[in-house]
């Protein structure tokens, strides 16, 4: 028995509900959009949100290594706060954020802020900022 046909079959179930049907009718469309077998769409789905979960990991890895201080600049720069902003704002000097910001940049293996921003893209860095979470 193939994944699809036991989700098929265990769909019909009262207990699973109206969202696992839907979600059931979703993935067919994609199999037929695709020209793909629904267990190769469930497959490929499983494995992007395997993907995803271990970019987050490593994301929240990176983020730990990251000193207090360069929490704050990291948090400050995902604000929107520029290098000068960031220097005034934490009472340091424009150069020292420009290094705090080459550590973050290589613990996090990024090459730009612009990245950095992506990657941290909808977390809350309040706590870190005293700002929002981080935006583009």
């Amino acid at each position: 028995m193939t994944l699809w046909q036991y989700l098929k079959t265990n769909s019909s179930h009262k207990v699973v509900g109206r969202e696992h049907e839907d979600l059931l009718q979703r993935v067919e469309s994609l199999a037929e959009r695709d020209k793909r077998t629904p267990d190769e769409v469930i497959f490929s789905l499983i494995n992007q949100a395997l993907e995803s979960q271990r970019s987050a990991d490593h994301a929240h890895q990176n983020w730990e290594a990251l000193s207090p201080r360069e929490k704050q600049v990291a948090a400050l720069v995902c604000a929107g706060l520029t290098g000068r902003q960031v220097a005034a704002r934490l009472v340091i000097s424009p150069e020292t954020v420009k290094t705090h910001m080459r550590h973050i940049l290589r613990k996090f293996g990024l090459c730009s802020r612009r990245e950095l921003r992506a990657m941290l893209d909808g977390w809350d860095l309040s706590v870190w900022s005293g700002e929002g979470g981080c935006s583009r």
